[in-house]
C-alpha cells in the first residue's frame, strides 16, 4: 500500500512505530519534502537512520526547500523502480526531480524543490547557487518523463503546489502572493497531465483542495482512499 504525508523536518515522533502503525511490511510512505533526517550527519541522526532502515516498509521523499544538499547529493544515485533516486538505505530513497517511478504498481511523478518563502531573489542573483530551486534541466527531464508516459500518471508528488492552488490558499489566509516559474510549470503540468491525485507539502496544512489536489502536513493518506 502507498501512503503519503507532508514535511517531517526531522521530527522523530512523526516516524515512530506508533505514528506509523498503519504501515505494514512491504508498504511505502512517500514524504512531500523536507525529510529532515539528512541534515547534520551527527551520531544521533545516523542512529535514527539505522533504526528506520530496520523497518519492514519503505520511506521515500522528494526534497523540499530546507535540505542539506551537500549530504543528500553524496549518496549514490541508483535506478529504482524506473526512476533515478539517491539510495540512503535499502528501504530509504530520495526520489529525484523530474522522475517517473512505478511503485507498488502505481506510476508516481516527482519534482522536489521550491523557493524558500523567506528568501528574497532579485535579477542579479545566481539561481544556480540556490539548489532548492529546480534547474531547467530537471524541469525538462520532467517534461520528457511525462511525454514518454503519454502525459498520464497515477500520482504527482511535489513539495510546492501549482501556482493557482498556492494563490488560492494564500488568498484564503490573507497572505501576499508571489509568482514563481516553478509554480507556473506546475500549472501547465496540471493542465496537460491526466492524474489521479497530486500531493504537496510546502504549505504545512492538511486540506483537500479539490477532488485531486491534496495539501499534506501531519495527515497520512492511503492511496486507495478516494477523497
Amino acid at each position: 500500500m502507498l501512503y503519503f504525508t507532508g514535511d517531517i523536518h526531522g521530527d522523530a515522533e512523526r516516524v515512530s512505530k506508533n505514528a506509523l502503525s498503519m504501515l505494514k511490511s512491504g508498504d511505502t510512505l512517500i514524504i512531500c519534502g523536507d525529510f529532515g533526517f539528512i541534515w547534520d550527519n551527527t551520531k544521533k541522526e545516523q542512529k535514527l537512520l539505522r533504526q528506520l532502515a530496520r523497518r519492514k516498509y519503505t520511506f521515500c521523499f522528494v526534497d523540499g526547500t530546507h535540505e542539506n544538499f551537500d549530504l543528500l547529493n553524496a549518496y549514490p544515485v541508483v535506478t529504482w523502480n524506473g526512476g533515478q533516486a539517491h539510495k540512503i538505505a535499502e528501504n530509504i530513497y530520495h526520489l529525484m526531480r523530474g522522475q517517473l517511478f512505478t511503485i507498488e504498481g502505481k506510476t508516481v511523478f516527482t519534482m522536489g524543490g521550491g523557493e524558500d518563502p523567506e528568501m528574497e531573489l532579485d535579477e542579479n542573483d545566481d539561481i544556480s547557487l540556490h539548489r532548492e530551486i529546480p534547474t531547467s534541466q530537471e524541469l525538462l527531464s520532467g517534461i520528457a518523463a511525462m511525454e514518454k508516459s503519454g502525459y498520464k500518471c497515477d500520482y504527482i508528488v511535489t513539495h510546492e503546489p501549482p501556482a493557482k492552488t498556492r494563490d488560492f490558499l494564500l488568498l484564503s489566509d490573507n497572505k501576499s502572493l508571489r509568482v514563481t516559474s516553478l509554480g507556473a510549470y506546475f500549472d501547465e503540468l496540471s493542465q496537460q497531465v491526466k492524474y489521479s491525485k497530486w500531493f504537496f507539502g510546502s504549505m504545512h496544512i492538511d486540506r483537500f483542495i479539490s477532488g485531486n489536489q491534496i495539501a499534506l502536513f501531519r495527515n497520512i493518506v492511503a492511496a486507495r482512499n478516494r477523497q
